[in-house]
């Protein structure tokens, strides 16, 4: 379980009722709303250092205290948050080395969110006293159901602190200044350093195109990131509170990597944001899947979905209403892959500053006869009638490679094509391959293991991680199925090419050398066809842009062929037997129904089973156990109703419409006892 949950759903989100001290009556109006909407949380203290500690050593927590309570009177829980996220004024007048620096190395000027020095000692001082102090007041409340770090953690300084800590850091992984050298490759344009002091973080003015030093500065500022999320979580500590602690991640954010949080938080949570009604519903459904899955696999058990919009943002180019019935869709969406909460921001429309249009549960209307009003009470109602699945967890037979470190290597690696190379959509269409045959999928990093999975995707895994070809070797040779695809073991975990031929230490697994890599331009475009008689049983011919990767046989089976361009005939997907296992490799970018194809071929071939082959087009197919039942989710994305057949008999409705259809964005729950 999370550890937030206390054995129901969580329905609520993001409470600033500081804006409204001098209007008590909207405490009391927003509590009887809230009450109607089946809500039963929310979260508070996000950004408000300034109202809490007016001034330096001077605290005023009073306010704050009979907030909670009387929420707490009313059956309504707290997540308290830090609120280290915006420093209050007084404290970057006094100190304002606690401002960043950019990369050009000018120091900004007070203001906006995260503009603060995870290096600084002040800061990292101050926000140790005040959550220390939060701690020892809110810790031990009965209606205070955990911590929440700062809010959407991100960015990075430039300042001499941060200089300092880096060079620390690339001591303790190098150890010696040459052996930096030979990682960074700084011989090539005559970059060589004498000493760890002559390093300086990468900058537009300076150093950016040393691969090694981008990559490991992007790995430094996770690390320090890391860090000071310790601070915080040791002064929550200190002040002799035990309860469990999140912090919210952002949307496909590429700034940190998130699996290095796991080791300091003790539930996963994220922010939802995506563009719904922009592109057919089944396609940003399909998205937000992925992302719901690797923030699953971060702590690897429930998550906490932190924040959604019960209406439209206010800050996306075009902030488009959510139809009548997405709310509800997207929300139980969150709690099919894994979630404990359906969260808000925000609970109150703000009246004023950045998000005052932002969508709300209440708006500046101030009543309960609207429409978003009425969406989340179903919401609520929702939640109620499956919080026996609180803390189940989600079982996958398939698993998808997503890594930060390889994907920050690739965008920067100057390789076959610089503008587009198409990783995040790679990695779409074949989690959406597996989910059209109705699996659940993880989605786990290079360091993660992959015991217990039938079939494991490696899409364009250009570096390999330390031990990472030998894990994907061990993994086939000991019965599985492994789909690797082009621009994958290109290089180690310094950004440096392997030589002797690629894929790395699976040309064997494989039963293929990648000869050569071929950039298409936008317009260009090949196939592949199917050979006749293919141990897949693979038929047809399927587009492919973008990449292509030329191979050499080295004992695989050819399974598609090129079908144009000087490289017609040539292999453009292979299968080759290893150990007890199969490696399948995917030459180029290929459409999405290949994926479709290709991902059911596969998994029929590892003895995979599923209740439905292949979904209706725009409708999930989501599970969720524990040790006494099974949950089956079944979700339709598309506007429209579609037909739908009864599930087998052990299964029992337990929520959504009894037809024989599914409505259009309706979401029908059945369960069985195991």
């Amino acid at each position: 379980m999370s550890g937030f949950t206390r054995n129901q759903l969580i329905h609520g989100g993001d409470y600033n009722p500081e804006q409204w001290l001098d209007s008590p009556e909207i405490l009391e109006q927003d509590i009887a709303f809230f009450k109607k909407a089946k809500i039963n949380e929310v979260s508070l203290g996000i950004f408000s250092w300034a109202m809490l500690e007016p001034e330096e050593g001077k605290f005023d927590f009073g306010w704050m205290e009979d907030i909670v309570n009387r929420l707490y009177e009313n059956g309504i829980n707290v997540i308290m948050a830090t609120p280290s996220g915006a420093r209050p004024k007084w404290l970057a007048d006094k100190y304002p080395e606690v401002l960043r620096v950019a990369p050009d190395r000018r120091r900004n000027l007070f203001g906006g969110r995260h503009n603060h020095c995870y290096s600084s000692p002040v800061y990292r001082e101050k926000v140790g006293i005040i959550n220390r102090k939060l701690a020892e007041r809110f810790g031990s409340y009965p209606g205070v159901l955990g911590w929440h770090i700062s809010n959407e953690i991100g960015g990075e300084c430039h300042c001499d602190y941060c200089q300092d800590a880096f060079r620390g850091w690339l001591r303790e992984r190098y150890g010696t200044i040459e052996e930096l050298n030979r990682a960074w490759a700084t011989t090539f344009w005559s970059h060589r350093y004498q000493s760890f002091e002559q390093i300086e973080s990468p900058s537009p003015i300076g150093e950016c195109d040393l691969h090694g030093l981008k990559l490991d500065w992007r790995r430094f500022v996770t690390d320090q990131t890391v860090d000071f999320v310790k601070v915080e979580v040791q002064a929550l500590r200190d002040g002799g509170s035990a309860l469990p602690i999140t912090t919210n991640m952002m949307y496909f954010y590429g700034g940190l990597n998130y699996h290095k949080f796991a080791e300091v938080i003790d539930t996963a949570s994220w922010d939802n944001y995506p563009l719904w009604h922009k592109q057919p519903e089944p396609e940003t459904a399909a998205e937000v899947a992925v992302y719901y899955d690797i923030m699953r696999g971060i702590c690897r058990k429930p998550f906490l979905l932190m924040e959604s919009c019960p209406s439209s943002t206010n800050w996306q180019s075009v902030s488009k209403l959510k139809k009548p019935g997405m709310l509800l869709a997207a929300s139980l969406q969150a709690v099919a892959h894994g979630s404990d909460s359906v969260q808000y921001f925000q609970m109150r429309q703000s009246r004023g500053a950045n998000e005052k249009f932002h969508g709300a549960v209440i708006d500046h209307y101030g009543g309960e006869d609207t429409r978003v009003f009425r969406e989340v009470t179903q919401v609520g109602e929702a939640l109620e009638i499956l919080s026996e699945l609180t803390g189940s967890g989600v079982k996958a037979q398939a698993a998808v490679i997503y890594d930060w470190e390889s994907r920050w290597a690739m965008e920067d690696a100057q390789g076959p094509r610089n503008k587009g190379l198409y990783y995040h959509e790679a990695v779409t269409k074949i989690h959406k391959g597996f989910r059209r045959i109705g699996l659940n999928v993880d989605m786990p990093d290079m360091e993660q293991d992959l015991e217990g999975y039938a079939v494991v995707a490696v899409p364009m895994g250009y570096m390999f991680r330390k031990g990472f070809g030998e894990k994907l070797k061990k993994y086939v040779e000991q019965g599985g199925y492994l789909i690797l695809t082009y621009w994958s073991g290109i290089v180690d975990d310094t950004d440096l090419c392997f030589l002797g031929g690629t894929p790395h230490e699976l040309m064997d697994v494989c039963g293929v050398r990648s000869a050569e890599i071929d950039g298409l331009y936008d317009w260009e475009t090949n196939s592949g066809a199917a050979v006749p008689g293919n141990s897949l049983g693979m038929t047809g011919e399927y587009r492919c842009r973008n990449l292509c990767d030329l191979v050499q046989l080295r004992g695989a089976e050819e399974v598609l062929r090129y079908g144009s361009d000087f490289y017609a005939g040539q292999p453009a997907l292979t299968a080759h037997s290893y150990g007890k296992g199969m490696a399948y490799y995917v030459c180029a970018d290929f459409e999405e129904d290949f994926y479709n194809d290709l991902c059911r071929k596969v998994s029929e071939a590892a003895g995979v089973k599923s209740l439905w082959v292949n979904l209706p087009e725009g409708v999930e197919l989501s599970t969720r156990q524990d040790e006494k039942a099974e949950y089956l989710f079944i979700q339709n994305f598309n506007p429209s109703a579609v037909e739908w057949d009864e599930v087998p008999e052990q299964w029992q409705q337990i929520y959504g419409e009894v037809s024989e259809k599914l409505p259009g964005f309706g979401t029908k729950v059945y369960k069985r006892a195991l």
